[in-house]
């Protein structure tokens, strides 16, 4: 690694790639060089906390962990709309209900999926769920399908392919949150060390920028990227993954971005799950 080059790290995931694949191919103009690790967002979670690394995908939910060290970039990271993690369980048409004293299995408890799982959980599960599982979200669907756990929260590519392990949709997380909150579903973040300095990190939000709209441009460029990383994954889910997770707010978070970010944070830290955010914890840069 040269001293001119910034120690990122992203998901293997076809929407990180998608983003990153014009930068991390020195194809933006003028931007800062990258070395690029790729790890799932449980562990650059871990890396944040810690202070690894100069930029790094994060979930928002660790947001208030490490905002002192690091910030918030405008841009980047996944938002949107209809997209947010499922409850699954092997049975059709459990009630809402039934999760009470039920095994639930988690990605993380550090990451937005588990936030929007406990807020939904808040209002609709009574008496609560019960025990919650922490297992690698690639193991889910298979522990759900065979009984190991009675319900799983899954995210990602997830979202399409639950129906081949006979699973069933208890509920929509996203959809939860959209129709209370009228909000976008916030779910993956780009942040990087303050200590970069204002001038690095206004070019590196402006690089990111770039990138995103060069994989737009011309979306063919970026699929041996995608591809390369996609864990086998199909081509037509990769595409369906990318549509889904790249949107107006991977290009700038907007008035709404941060409403839905400040507003997911706020009641978290309402619930007891987070730590509360200072008045200009999300300010860039």
């Amino acid at each position: 690694m040269t001293v001119e080059q910034l120690q990122i790290a992203y998901s293997p995931c076809p929407n990180d790639t998608f983003v990153f694949d014009a930068l991390a191919h020195d194809r933006v103009p003028g931007a800062p060089a990258l070395d690029v690790t790729f790890a799932d967002i449980d562990v650059t979670n871990g890396m944040a906390e810690r202070g690894e690394f100069d930029v790094l995908k994060v979930s928002y939910a660790v947001l208030p962990y490490v905002l002192d060290d690091y910030a918030l970039l405008p841009c980047g990271g996944a938002l949107g709309r209809g997209c947010g993690p499922l409850v699954l369980t092997r049975e059709a048409g459990r009630e809402l209900g039934g999760l009470t004293g039920r095994t639930v299995a988690v990605p993380s408890e550090k990451s937005t999926a588990y936030l929007l799982f406990r807020l939904w959980a808040a209002d609709t599960v009574a008496d609560g769920v019960g025990e919650v599982v922490v297992m690698p979200f690639h193991e889910i669907m298979p522990a759900v399908r065979d009984g190991k756990v009675d319900a799983g929260l899954v995210i990602h590519e997830a979202r399409f392919t639950y129906r081949n392990y006979g699973l069933h949709k208890l509920a929509d997380m996203g959809e939860h949150w959209e129709n209370t909150t009228g909000l976008p579903i916030p779910l993956g973040a780009i942040i990087a060390k303050r200590s970069l300095g204002e001038q690095k990190l206004r070019l590196l939000a402006d690089s990111i920028r770039t990138s995103v709209r060069a994989a737009w441009d011309d979306p063919e460029v970026s699929r041996p990227y995608v591809m390369e990383h996609a864990q086998e994954m199909d081509p037509a889910v990769a595409d369906q993954h990318i549509g889904l997770y790249v949107n107006e707010f991977t290009a700038g978070l907007g008035e709404d971005g941060y409403a839905a970010v400040r507003g997911l944070l706020t009641r978290a830290a309402a619930e007891g799950l987070v730590p509360p955010l200072g008045p200009d914890a999300l300010r860039f840069p």
